[in-house]
């Protein structure tokens, strides 16, 4: 058992701090928000995430997980996980303030031996910047960047593909690797810059697949295939995979969006311009104006003084987590567009105060009382089974823009629906 302490319970350390206590570890979460701390110590947790809430609990029960906003508690812990946020500043690069501010703070309270783990996101050379920012002759600090997607990051962490570690030290990295010895994975011993380099390379790839799957159901359309069977067909070869090739609104969330950019801004202060990742980024931006293109292709090319139901809120299904979301920056193009909006997500609260002209309502049959189109942003699997008699008889004009191409086309049309998908005529 390995004495660790986290810094940060947000998804990234809420997440590592529960899932290394089930691993055995004794670990000590820290965080400044005493609010929250409070309600995690009741077993209660402040996210959206599958599985977490019982690992908490656990956690709690056998002493294996406590929660403080004391961070003197990192002075007896083998190992101190940097688990702070690190926001897009205004020229696309990573905010390291975050970052610099905890490890400044631990610099005179970690033991000597005591191992610095930079869980957070952050650029290359950053390792470099948190041991400056201890302000100690020297400090362990080591890039241990994180692969967990909202939704899954329980089980993402538990499974992993690959642990990867970025030590100067090679007994330093061996430490950190020891700590993961019951999980069933590989593990990727490498240098600080290489392994801070592959976190961003990583995100960058699953958005170039994405944003290429786009472009190429825009030609779908255009030929008249039909882009279910064509990522079919791409996805069985070995190569490629199916991963990441659905066509869909766009994507986002608090990753992919700011570490594209803070990729190209890095290749930037390099002296590289990374014109394929600024052209991934330009077709997820022309992805959003497509999709609000075919709500308006569907009430006659306007959507001004229109109703529309919008099915999903959040950047994707299985999380509350709207940042960056494509199915909020749709709508608000269709409400400066001058429509009006009634929206339904099931983890997102009635009554919230989104923007003006957006109701969020309580069903997702509300959401379509009234409207004179549909469309799918989100995909939640309770959206496949709905009465689809029932919507019918809520809306003005039976039309929905399946924008996850979640729904069954087929049945749909039976219905003597208007259907469009994305990539399917």
């Amino acid at each position: 058992m390995s004495r660790i302490a986290v810094v940060g319970t947000g998804y990234v350390g809420l997440t590592t701090g529960a899932c290394l206590s089930s691993l055995g570890h004794d670990v000590v979460c820290i965080d400044v928000d005493a609010e929250k701390v409070e309600l995690l110590r009741g077993g209660e947790i402040p996210i959206y995430e599958e599985g977490l809430r019982e690992l908490v609990v656990d956690g709690l029960r056998l002493g294996t997980l406590r929660f403080t906003t004391e961070l003197d508690s990192v002075r007896d812990r083998e190992f101190v996980y940097l688990c702070v946020p690190t926001p897009q500043s205004s020229d696309g690069s990573a905010d390291l303030s975050f970052v610099e501010r905890a490890a400044a703070d631990l610099g005179p309270l970690v033991a000597d031996d005591a191992v610095i783990i930079n869980k957070s996101t952050v650029p290359v050379g950053s390792t470099g910047v948190v041991e400056c920012a201890m302000g100690r002759d020297h400090a362990h600090v080591v890039s241990n960047p994180e692969f967990l997607r909202e939704g899954t990051a329980v089980a993402d962490f538990l499974n992993p593909d690959r642990v990867v570690i970025g030590a100067v030290e090679p007994d330093v990295a061996i430490r950190v690797a020891a700590l993961y010895t019951a999980l069933a994975a590989p593990v990727i011993v490498t240098d600080p810059a290489s392994a801070e380099l592959i976190k961003y390379a990583s995100n960058a790839f699953l958005a170039t697949k994405i944003s290429f799957v786009n472009a190429v159901a825009a030609v779908s359309e255009a030929v008249g295939a039909d882009m279910k069977d064509v990522v079919l067909g791409i996805g069985y070869d070995h190569r490629i995979g199916k991963e990441f090739l659905r066509p869909g609104p766009g994507w986002g969330g608090s990753c992919f969006p700011k570490d594209t950019k803070a990729l190209i801004r890095i290749a930037a202060d390099a002296g590289y311009q990374f014109s394929l990742l600024e052209g991934v980024v330009a077709v997820n931006e022309q992805q959003f104006d497509r999709v609000v293109d075919k709500v308006a292709g569907m009430l006659g090319g306007d959507v001004a003084g229109r109703v529309i139901a919008a099915w999903g809120l959040t950047f994707k299904a299985r999380t509350d987590d709207r940042r960056d979301s494509p199915a909020i920056e749709i709508i608000q193009r269709l409400v400066r567009a001058g429509a009006r909006v009634q929206a339904y997500d099931p983890a997102v609260p009635v009554g919230l105060e989104l923007l003006e002209g957006v109701e969020v309502v309580g069903d997702s049959y509300a959401a379509c009382s009234g409207a004179d189109v549909v469309v799918v942003l989100t995909e939640w699997d309770e959206f496949r089974w709905l009465d689809f008699d029932k919507v019918a008889g809520e809306l003005n004009e039976l039309r929905i823009v399946d924008a996850r191409n979640l729904l069954d086309r087929n049945s749909l049309v039976s219905r003597s629906f208007e259907y469009s998908g994305i990539g399917r005529s």
